[in-house]
C-alpha cells in the first residue's frame, strides 16, 4: 500500500485468539475438578459415618480366621476324653507269663510292675499257645474294652511289646505274656514320662482353610 498506509520495517501485526474462549475453557476445567473434588469429599464422610467397607471387609476376615475346624475340634474333644478313661496303674491287674526257657522271669517282672503301682494277678509259665512261641519282648493281651485303656497304660512300662485282644469280659485285666525277645522293662524314669504323656495329650487344632 502507498501513500499514509504505507508498511514499512520487517515487523508485521500478529493475530492473536480472543480471550473471551481461553477463560471459557479455564471455567470449564476448574468447574469439573471442583464437581470431583465434592464428590470425593462426600464419600469420604459417608465412609466416616457407616464404617465404609473396610469395616465389612474386616469382619469376615476375622471370623474366618478364629474357626477351627469341626474336624480338629471333635479330634481334640476326643483326645481329652480318653485321657480322662485311661485307668491308672493302680486300677490294672496284670497276670504275668513266662514263654521263655529262663526260670523265675515272671515273679521278677511282677515284683517289678508292683512296685510301680500296678496290681498282680496270676503268675506263672505260659500256656501252650504261647510258651516257646512268643519271639518279641512279649504280649500284652486284654479284653477289646482294653484296647484304648488298660493295654496302652501297662505298654509304657514295656517298650516294643505287642497288644492283642481276646473275648474276656474285664477290660481292667490283661495279661504280660513274657516273649524270648525279652531284655527288661523300660526304665522307670522313661516309663513314668511315657505314662504322663500319655495321660496328658496335647493336641492341635489346625485352622480351617479358607478363602475370606
Amino acid at each position: 500500500m502507498g501513500g499514509q498506509y504505507r508498511i514499512t520495517g520487517d515487523k508485521y501485526p500478529r493475530m492473536r485468539r480472543p480471550r473471551g474462549r481461553r477463560r471459557l475453557a479455564f471455567l470449564i476445567v476448574a468447574s469439573v475438578a471442583a464437581l470431583g473434588l465434592i464428590g470425593w469429599g462426600t464419600l469420604q464422610l459417608i465412609d466416616v459415618f457407616t464404617g465404609g467397607d473396610k469395616a465389612s471387609a474386616a469382619g469376615p476376615k476375622a471370623d474366618c480366621a478364629s474357626k477351627a475346624s469341626p474336624s480338629a475340634t471333635a479330634s481334640s474333644a476326643s483326645a481329652v476324653s480318653a485321657a480322662k478313661a485311661l485307668p491308672k496303674p493302680g486300677q490294672i491287674t496284670v497276670n504275668v507269663f513266662n514263654a521263655t526257657p529262663r526260670s523265675g522271669l515272671a515273679k521278677e517282672t511282677a515284683d517289678e510292675l508292683k512296685k510301680r503301682g500296678f496290681r498282680i494277678g496270676d503268675v506263672g509259665n505260659a500256656t501252650g499257645a504261647y510258651d516257646k512261641k512268643v519271639d518279641g519282648a512279649g504280649i500284652l493281651l486284654g479284653a477289646k474294652g482294653a484296647a484304648q485303656a488298660a493295654l496302652p497304660v501297662l505298654n509304657t512300662q514295656l517298650s516294643g511289646a505287642q497288644l492283642k485282644t481276646d473275648g474276656r469280659t474285664k477290660a481292667d485285666q490283661v495279661d504280660l505274656i513274657i516273649g524270648t525277645g525279652f531284655k527288661n522293662l523300660t526304665v522307670k524314669e522313661d516309663a513314668d514320662k511315657a505314662l504322663a504323656v500319655l495321660a496328658q495329650p496335647r493336641p492341635t487344632p489346625s485352622a480351617t482353610k479358607n478363602s475370606c
